[in-house]
């Protein structure tokens, strides 16, 4: 091909005309384009030939139909073909339509983009308008920064949230797991958690969600904070390809105000979700399942993803990831919820009979674990949790024997103590969404206490 190209060019030029072209294919943003033919269709995915030698697993192709160019993803790569799952659903597929290679899918991160609500492919859906490109395009399938170069977790914030910030407190660069079953209060939660002050900037991930819910938790959840906010959706009836790359670009745009050295908050609801979009275009590329109807594949996303989250290199910022998840029948070990467990830096459960109970949020103080909790209590609140961590468990085994009036009042002097203090403090983990954060939990938590009342919520002003 050089040496085609290099014919009737005069001797003396023949060496710099070499050169150039050697700078030209060497150049990393310089990519032949290789074309394929679709050879079969069937529900889910189609196959593609005349690909296998250029392309990678999870790179992506556009697809020119009648309608232009729409994109795909390379699901899986043999030699007598390329099995591709498509994007966007509908769209006509034909025998014989053209498909070319694109390569690995990038998002281009902006400041601008505050505000601003987005789908998977990077794309605004809120009318605003179109986007400014940032001036570095990311990969959204990213690595997570060299385990030795991340910084310690060291500093604590407060949520707002009593019940998290006494029991289980956060700190900066954290990964925590909701856990919960469908209709407990997981979205309420993450929606009072969105409004904590100690992040510069906000990214969510809105995956598999109702339509109806989107516009609810942009405009009344995140009010004021919107500023500093964006929003990654795709909705429950979208394909099972934007619903798995929401996540990554919610997590690459988290990262990009990371490497400015922000503290960032990323929540994702929810991580089942975007298991489930894996399922469904791994079963659909042909790969078994393994565990309850899961293949592979999904345990080796779902690290992936979430291990970009945490603290950054030495000079950036912290992603403190925020990430429910929906435990199918209420069962908090199934093969999602028990992976994911052993991925994050704690867990809130999150339980249906105290919601029945109408305490709200439904925490359970005893299956919550905070793993980096001791960087942000002080050693005296750490004495005092463990106490009142006695006191409820006390209280809660002894509750059966004190229905049938077995318990005789002097007769156990810790029993007495919790019979007495465990309902107050149960009133002041009370909190709803229209309550005003929390500044200082264990000040809340005394003051209940001492006045043997857990009536301290106070009411949000009204938005204007």
């Amino acid at each position: 091909m050089i040496e085609e190209q290099s014919a009737g060019i005069q001797p003396s030029r023949k060496l710099a005309h070499l050169a150039s072209l050697v700078n030209r294919y060497a150049n990393p943003d310089y990519s032949v384009t290789h074309g394929g033919h679709v050879q079969t269709i069937a529900a889910g995915h189609y196959t593609v030939s005349g690909l296998s030698r250029h392309v990678r697993l999870g790179e992506f192709v556009g697809h020119r139909s009648p309608t232009g160019i729409h994109l795909r993803e390379v699901g899986r790569v043999e030699p007598e073909g390329v099995y591709v799952c498509p994007i966007e659903p509908g769209e006509p597929i034909g025998i014989h339509d053209v498909v070319i290679r694109k390569g690995a899918f990038r998002v281009a991160p902006d400041d601008s983009w505050c505000g601003r609500t987005i789908n998977a492919l990077g794309e605004p859906i809120d009318g605003k308008g179109p986007l400014v490109s940032g001036t570095m395009r990311r990969p959204i399938s990213n690595t997570a920064p060299p385990s030795m170069t991340r910084k310690r977790v060291e500093q604590g914030f407060k949520t707002g949230v009593r019940a998290i910030d006494i029991f289980s407190p956060l700190c900066l660069g954290q990964r925590l797991g909701v856990f919960a079953g469908s209709g407990v209060g997981k979205s309420t939660l993450l929606s009072m958690l969105a409004r904590a002050d100690a992040f510069d900037r906000v990214v969510i991930a809105l995956v598999g969600e109702r339509g109806r819910e989107v516009r609810e938790f942009i405009e009344d959840t995140l009010g004021d904070n919107m500023s500093k906010s964006i929003a990654v959706v795709a909705t429950s009836d979208e394909s099972p390809m934007l619903r798995k790359m929401a996540p990554l670009s919610a997590m690459t745009i988290a990262e990009h105000f990371r490497d400015q050295g922000d503290n960032v908050l990323l929540i994702v609801d929810s991580v089942t979700r975007f298991a489930h979009a894996i399922r469904e275009v791994a079963v659909a590329a042909g790969e078994p399942p393994i565990a309850r109807g899961y293949p592979a594949s999904v345990f080796t996303e779902l690290p992936r993803l979430l291990e970009r989250g945490g603290p950054g290199p030495e000079g950036s910022g912290t992603i403190t990831a925020i990430i429910s998840i929906l435990v199918d029948g209420d069962n908090h070990n199934d093969p999602i919820a028990d992976s994911t467990r052993g991925i994050l830096d704690g867990h809130i459960v999150l339980e249906r009979s105290l919601a029945d109970e109408g305490r709200y949020p439904p925490v359970n103080p005893l299956s919550s674990i905070s793993r980096l909790a001791r960087k942000a209590w002080t050693p005296d609140q750490e004495k005092l949790v463990s106490r009142l961590k006695s006191l409820i468990h006390r209280f809660e085994e002894t509750r059966d024997l004190r229905l049938i009036g077995g318990y005789r009042p002097g007769a156990d002097p810790d029993l007495d103590m919790a019979v007495k203090q465990v309902p107050i403090i149960y009133d002041v983990l009370k909190q709803s969404p229209g309550d005003r954060p929390s500044l200082d939990a264990f000040t809340d938590l005394a003051t209940g206490l001492k006045n043997g009342s857990g009536n301290v919520n106070q009411p949000m002003a009204r938005r204007a």
